[in-house]
């Protein structure tokens, strides 16, 4: 199947999936995105992938991959749509203002995708979003814009609330500043002098596949500068916990919580008490031992099989 008709290919071509461009309306440009179609027939099931921040998407792509392989409808198509100005070389040659990378406009274009699809396949074809850390917020934002259109939300190391005052967000939010932002993004420049081999020492249990992604996204200020004052919006924007959003919707919701996540801390439990997962359709995993925030780095097999698992259980619920 060829790419559907919201997506223009991008080179380089990839095996076993497809590397592509979407087009979204004025002011927001270009984005990067990677596309899985269904083997055998139009898709019976699309599931959206909005990532974390940064939003660079082959940082996903064992994990998207392995949970591609791991579906055995041959009915399941994955679109996997990328931050705006998140990743280098997808974007327009001239500066664009730092206003254009906010997490307003990414919740924006999220929704035009989201859009895309239903225009692209029909209202028959379930869409099923899949947001990991700051885009599972993004996820739900989506849902609260389309609560009749989305048919389940999977939402992976969630950062929905507090996003200040977990351990990171008072550890590291100073970078995110105007002003620190503008001076980081500057000194990546610096890094285009470090060879490979250096920042797989400083990585060591990386595959160099992701080293590699590194490189690309610390040789690229601009990129960067859109990572930062998306980070900045969600220290700001992401506050109260919208408790009436999630027990609207509380039978489309999956949670996978990691053992351990200082991007989370203790709004883990905040959610888990606004959820009462006592209840028979709220359905949270509390993550295995050694799995981190950042699983799509080293663990992106193991979240694609509860995803898979997790896909097999909306189907039975549907039949």
């Amino acid at each position: 199947m060829a790419l559907p008709p919201f997506l223009h290919p991008c080179n380089p071509t990839k095996p076993g999936y497809f590397n592509a461009v979407f087009q979204h309306r004025y002011p927001f440009g270009l984005s990067h995105a990677l596309w899985w179609p269904a083997k055998l027939s139009t898709p019976e099931t699309v599931i959206l992938f909005i990532p974390g921040n940064p939003g660079l998407l082959d940082f996903y792509v064992p994990f998207l991959s392995s949970l591609y392989q791991a579906d055995t409808t041959s009915k399941l198509a994955i679109f996997a749509h990328s931050h705006i100005g998140h990743t280098p070389g997808i974007e327009h040659l001239h500066v664009l203002p730092a206003s254009r990378y906010g997490l307003t406009a990414q919740v924006e274009a999220s929704i035009e995708a989201f859009d895309a699809i239903h225009s692209a396949f029909g209202i028959d074809t379930r869409v099923i979003l899949v947001g990991h850390s700051v885009g599972a917020w993004v996820s739900l934002q989506v849902l609260k814009a389309r609560p009749l259109a989305a048919s389940a939300i999977f939402l992976l190391c969630p950062t929905i609330s507090e996003m200040a005052k977990t351990p990171n967000g008072r550890r590291i939010s100073w970078l995110f500043s105007p002003h620190m932002r503008t001076i980081v993004s500057k000194l990546s420049y610096l890094t285009r002098i470090l060879p490979v081999w250096f920042l797989a020492l400083l990585h060591p249990s990386w595959p160099l596949s992701q080293v590699l992604v590194l490189r690309t996204l610390l040789q690229s200020p601009r990129s960067i500068l859109a990572a930062l004052h998306m980070a900045h919006d969600e220290m700001g924007t992401i506050r109260d916990l919208d408790i009436d959003l999630l027990e609207m919707h509380r039978d489309q919701l999956w949670f996978y919580f990691a053992e351990r996540d200082d991007w989370v801390g203790e709004q883990r439990e905040n959610v888990l008490r606004s959820l009462k997962p006592d209840s028979e359709n709220v359905r949270v995993v509390h993550g295995h031992h050694g799995i981190p925030h950042s699983f799509c780095i080293n663990h992106g097999e193991q979240l694609a099989l509860q995803c898979c698992e997790w896909l097999d259980d909306y189907r039975a619920l549907q039949s």
